[in-house]
């Protein structure tokens, strides 16, 4: 697909135009996918806002997101002896309460990257005599790849590959941040690439009940400033509706075969989010049916209780309290090259974009 529309800089400087000549007062507007978060750093947006537009950076990152509980039975699993584990490369580096992957394959465990979780079905293959297990952290987005491995699997007898999961789903998410006191969110750039499978109706609660409007849109600069702009409009008419912008990718009903898929393997469970808690209906349990495939049943693991990491603020950055700079660890012993929070160590990371694509406080910080 040609995007350089998308890119234009006339397009963009006309859309720029547009949003400033909008009439509303002070506006938070939070972008939830952490594709839209580098997006906005990497092309300068947030600093061409108006100064009564403030863009925030919310729960967007899977792997930012993933509670320690989540990442210590990773790590717990690895230690196994008969087990190989396997995960996206963005997982290796987040710190547990006491370890990480990246850190236990350094010891000798056999942690191994892969590309999806079909090519983890293909080693379970490989290697009949011990147990594959896939580490599963994201949103809609990949659930639908991770049900169809479980389905093969259970096709093809494969006794030896098992999924841990610790998938999440996002509108409900957002009622939280809705709710919560410290946040106060006007609006929403809702994410793409959940929004090509679950389509824009998940989130007509948000305009209805919260009187929240929220616009799904793409990721290419004049994609987020098409958003940006669209939401003002509504908030200077006193609109609240979901849109999508994105029509190149999103339908109001989704995707209606991955849907079927995912709701095929999943079932709702609570969820624990880094930095907002327990979410009752916001993970995505492995059903009964498909038990054998599900690490947690299948090999149970005894974890001591979780710590955060001290002085981390990612909790606060995920749900927009903060912003990146504002830790006291941000660009301080915390950076892309030597993390110490999951929001600096994922490419998609609310303060991985900030240091990558800002200037904002790096000379404070390596003063201090």
């Amino acid at each position: 697909m040609d995007l350089s529309g998308f890119r234009d800089p006339t397009i963009a400087r006309g859309l720029i135009d547009a949003i400033s000549a909008t009439d509303t007062g002070p506006v938070k507007i939070m972008e939830v996918c952490g594709t839209h978060t580098v997006s906005i750093a990497k092309n300068g947006l947030r600093a061409i806002m108006p100064e009564r537009v403030t863009l925030l950076s919310g729960p967007g990152c899977p792997v930012c997101v993933t509670a320690n509980r989540d990442i210590d039975t990773a790590v717990a699993l690895s230690q196994r002896p008969d087990v190989i584990v396997t995960t996206f490369g963005d997982m290796m580096k987040v710190p547990g309460s006491y370890s990480s992957l990246s850190r236990e394959k350094a010891e000798g465990r056999d942690v191994r990257i892969v590309y999806s979780p079909l090519d983890a079905l293909t080693l379970a293959e490989k290697e009949p005599d011990r147990e594959v297990i896939f580490i599963a952290v994201g949103f809609e987005t990949t659930a639908p790849l991770i049900a169809a491995a479980i389905l093969r699997a259970q096709e093809q007898g494969l006794t030896n590959f098992s999924v841990f999961c610790a998938h999440k789903t996002v509108p409900i998410a957002l009622e939280a941040l809705v709710n919560d006191p410290e946040v106060q969110i006007d609006a929403f750039i809702l994410p793409g690439h959940v929004s090509t499978i679950i389509g824009s109706q998940p989130y007509e609660f948000l305009a209805e009940q919260y009187k929240v409007p929220g616009v799904i849109t793409g990721f290419e600069p004049v994609d987020v400033l098409q958003g940006v702009y669209m939401i003002l409009k509504q908030l200077e008419e006193g609109r609240s509706e979901i849109e999508i912008a994105y029509h190149r990718g999103v339908m109001p009903e989704g995707n209606p075969t991955a849907r079927e898929l995912v709701e095929r393997v999943f079932e709702p469970v609570d969820a624990d989010w880094r930095g907002i808690g327990v979410i009752p209906g916001t993970g995505m349990g492995i059903r009964e049916a498909y038990a054998a495939f599900d690490a947690a049943k299948k090999l149970p693991v005894e974890l001591p209780e979780p710590k955060e990491i001290k002085g981390c603020q990612c909790g606060e950055v995920l749900r927009g309290v903060i912003l990146p700079f504002n830790c006291k660890l941000f660009a301080r012993g915390c950076t892309p090259e030597h993390p110490i929070g999951p929001c600096m160590v994922s490419s998609e990371g609310s303060c991985a974009a900030y240091y990558r694509f800002t200037d904002y406080g790096k000379s404070d910080a390596s003063d201090g």
